[in-house]
């Protein structure tokens, strides 16, 4: 009985050792300095690094082709970022000059916007652009300033055609009066002839 016990505790612990090397074996494996990331490369020298002591002293020995293989591994991804980075940098600087063309544009189609508003809401007056409500002043003075212009020259025009009028009727009154007294001066002066010419007769005949 004893002796079963036994076996099955040998048949045991060998199973156990057979797992751990299969599965040190397949992680030996996976790991390789011709693919993975870095550090399971690093693994992998770990891995197939020996070691000895000297003076009290650990040291790991490692094949000189595996780190040459490393450093080139490490050299190829450090170049790659590198050309990512400068990529990325190349990416972002082209989205910076499109932000800031897009930007550019955004401000010219503000201004555009802006002017367009103020020239709706404002009109030209001699080359100049003025508000509705300023141009609306000066154009209802404008228009008030000529129609008190008209109501002037009209009034002007009234009075001096009854200026004119009383001074025709004035100079019709003149040359009526004018008229009579050269009638009435005539009459004398013929009245005066003929007395005249009476006296004359009868100084005649007293001779």
């Amino acid at each position: 009985m004893k002796g079963l016990k036994t076996l099955l505790l040998l048949l045991t612990l060998l199973s156990f050792n057979l797992h751990n090397a299969q599965e040190e074996t397949d992680t030996t494996e996976e790991l390789s300095l011709d693919k993975g990331t870095i550090d399971s490369q690093f693994d992998y020298i770990y891995k197939k690094s020996g070691n000895y002591r000297a003076d009290g002293k650990r040291y790991e020995v490692v094949r000189i082709i595996s780190l040459d293989k490393l450093r080139k591994n490490v050299m190829d991804t450090l170049n790659m970022t590198y050309k990512k980075e400068a990529e990325l940098k190349a990416t972002i600087s082209g989205h910076e000059a499109t932000i800031s063309s897009l930007n550019q544009k955004l401000e010219e189609t503000t201004n555009n916007l802006t002017s367009v508003s103020e020239e709706k809401d404002s009109m030209s007056f001699l080359g100049m652009l003025v508000s509705k409500t300023t141009y609306n002043f000066i154009l209802w003075s404008i228009i008030g300033s000529l129609l008190l212009l008209f109501l002037l020259f009209v009034y002007k025009f009234r009075r001096s055609n009854t200026l004119t009028q009383e001074a025709k009727t004035a100079l019709a009154e003149v040359e009526a009066e004018y008229e009579d007294h050269r009638r009435r001066a005539l009459e004398r002066e013929q009245k005066i002839s003929r007395q005249l010419q009476d006296e004359i007769n009868k100084y005649k005949k007293s001779k």
